[in-house]
């Protein structure tokens, strides 16, 4: 019996849903992510960003173009300037879902969670990052949630190693970043220290 779901992602065979492809214009993002664009989708809670995302992600896999991983960076959120812990969690969420789409899952897994989540590396996520573009035979697409949810040091740091990387894509960095929340890039919070914004 199919209901309505109002508290997180649809799933087609169990919720009444309109197709998360269709709600927004999916020509253009197509368009942005050949352009090689790193770009942001924002919209207010519950209003099917992350069930479009997650449209999108299959969308772009079985297309067979691109390698497409969605990560959830809330995760790091509850790190709030610490760093380290911050973009360990973000490393850790995108080894399990990169992982999660390769043949050799286990393998791929334990050998970039020796690699990568090393608590106290200011630099994983550009590594991690740089090292699933040079690895996969297709150029990849990275799906950032929750990106908002980050403040401080740690939201300044994913977006200053986002940043570093850009110029090396998409033979050695993400072809196309989108990062997606409630709010525009320009209203992201960073709060120093002394909890002052």
């Amino acid at each position: 019996m199919k209901f309505f779901m109002t508290a997180g992602p649809i799933r087609e065979d169990e919720h009444y849903n309109i197709n998360p492809l269709y709600r927004w214009d999916l020509d253009e993002i197509l368009f942005l992510i050949q352009q090689k664009k790193y770009f942001i989708l924002h919209a207010p809670r519950q209003t099917g960003k992350t069930s479009s995302l997650l449209a999108l992600r299959e969308y772009l896999n079985n297309e067979g173009k691109y390698v497409c991983v969605y990560a959830n960076f809330e995760v790091g959120q509850v790190a709030r300037n610490n760093i380290n812990e911050g973009i360990g969690a973000i490393v850790y969420e995108i080894i399990m879902r990169y992982s999660s789409l390769c043949k050799d899952k286990d393998r791929i897994q334990k050998k970039l969670l020796e690699k990568y989540s090393r608590k106290g590396s200011l630099i994983d996520l550009n590594s991690i990052l740089t090292y699933i573009s040079e690895n996969s035979d297709k150029s990849v697409v990275i799906l950032i949630d929750e990106i908002d949810a980050l403040i401080g040091d740690t939201l300044v740091s994913v977006l200053r190693q986002i940043r570093a990387g850009y110029d090396k894509r998409p033979e050695q960095f993400p072809q196309s970043i989108i990062l997606c929340g409630v709010r525009d890039i320009k209203d992201y919070r960073i709060h120093t220290g002394n909890n002052e914004i």
